[in-house]
């Protein structure tokens, strides 16, 4: 059996009394944010009498409702809390932490391949992505920053992958014996385990533009023993041959990238695919309901993600039939219990992400 490193802590673990109710001060302001504030808002938009027939209006006429400002400012000011307290915690402990990092064995199933030539992409650090100081790549701590945070914004429903296992066992397909997967963005892994449940038998491959989330994943991936191939590349540029290649996925990262390079990276995925292989972008789309959807749009400013509308604006169904993609198609995805939906999505009052798969398969 390979070597596995040593024992992880997770960060929960290294909470004060005081952290930790500080923790669960944010997670349940982020929660009233969603459920309380944001029906409260629609309803006051619904009584105005006002119309608006695209998201486009929408972003100018709901600013002019009285609870906007609150909406807006609750979830930025709460992002700004999360990270402030993520970042206290994780220097607070960050000699522990860096030594978790740096006693990750070479000798085991996990396998970590950086690049210190690699050469980021303008678009990608010129702006604190979701707010986090530094953004994901500055430090070695940095990683452990996105994991705490990330939980938060997914309101502890994520624990333990669970809406990354709920992609991989309903909206991925079944493929052949010892299939190779690649993962695009793979962060510090969450979107990347799950595929080694999902296919036992694979090469499992996850490729990040971040050296701190890569050592973070490999780290955790080596304590558990689990069979993962990290990689620092750039997803538009992934170091494997063409059809080589039998599933290739991604999860909320084309809505980060300006249009071009989202094209780059669906057309690299395309290049890596064998004849029959397929892809999977779990992302989001418009909904059709121009007060939610112009709620989503304006997501962009609120969160620090200046791309957000690139992916709303970039025609993806039609880039996917250029490159030679069949029955590409958005099919809607619920984050909670059900997963994949072919017959849209659930009917629910409280904010929440729009979740959508991108799916298209190569010619045979």
């Amino acid at each position: 059996m390979a070597e596995k490193g040593i024992q992880m802590r997770d960060i929960e673990e290294m909470l004060t009394l005081d952290e930790r109710s500080s923790a669960d001060f944010i997670l349940s302001l982020r929660k009233r944010w969603a459920d309380t504030v944001y029906p409260a808002f629609v309803e006051e938009f619904n009584n105005s009498g006002k119309k608006i027939k695209t998201p486009q209006e929408g972003e100018i006429t709901l600013k002019t409702m009285g609870l906007y400002p609150w909406f807006s400012h609750l979830e930025r000011i709460g992002q700004k809390m999360m990270w402030r307290l993520g970042s206290d915690v994780v220097f607070r402990c960050s000699d522990e932490l860096l030594e978790q990092l740096n006693s990750a064995p070479q000798k085991t199933s996990a396998q970590l391949e950086l690049d210190p030539t690699l050469e980021l992409p303008e678009y990608y650090t010129e702006t604190d992505i979701h707010m986090q100081p530094g953004s994901f790549y500055s430090n070695d701590l940095s990683g452990y920053v996105y994991q705490f945070g990330a939980r938060i914004v997914m309101l502890r429903d994520n624990d333990g992958y669970k809406f990354h296992k709920l992609f991989a066992q309903t909206a991925l397909p079944d493929l052949p014996a010892k299939p190779r997967v690649v993962d695009i963005a793979c962060g510090f892994g969450k979107s990347t385990r799950p595929l080694v449940s999902r296919y036992p038998d694979a090469e499992v491959i996850g490729v990040d533009l971040a050296a701190p989330g890569l050592k973070l994943a490999h780290a955790e991936a080596a304590a558990d023993g689990v069979n993962i191939q990290f990689k620092q590349q750039d997803g538009r540029k992934v170091g494997l041959p063409d059809a080589s290649v039998d599933l290739v996925t991604g999860t909320m990262i084309l809505h980060e990238m300006p249009s071009e390079a989202i094209v780059e990276t669906v057309k690299e995925a395309t290049r890596l695919l064998k004849p029959g292989g397929v892809i999977r972008f779990l992302e989001f789309q418009p909904t059709g309901d121009p007060v939610r959807d112009a709620t989503i749009y304006e997501h962009a400013e609120r969160n620090n993600e200046p791309y957000f509308r690139a992916l709303f604006a970039t025609d993806l169904i039609e880039v996917c039939k250029k490159l030679g993609l069949k029955d590409a198609k958005w099919v809607a995805f619920d984050e909670r219990a059900e997963g994949l939906r072919p017959q849209g999505w659930p009917t629910r009052s409280d904010w929440h992400f729009p979740w959508c798969v991108l799916q298209a398969t190569k010619a045979a």
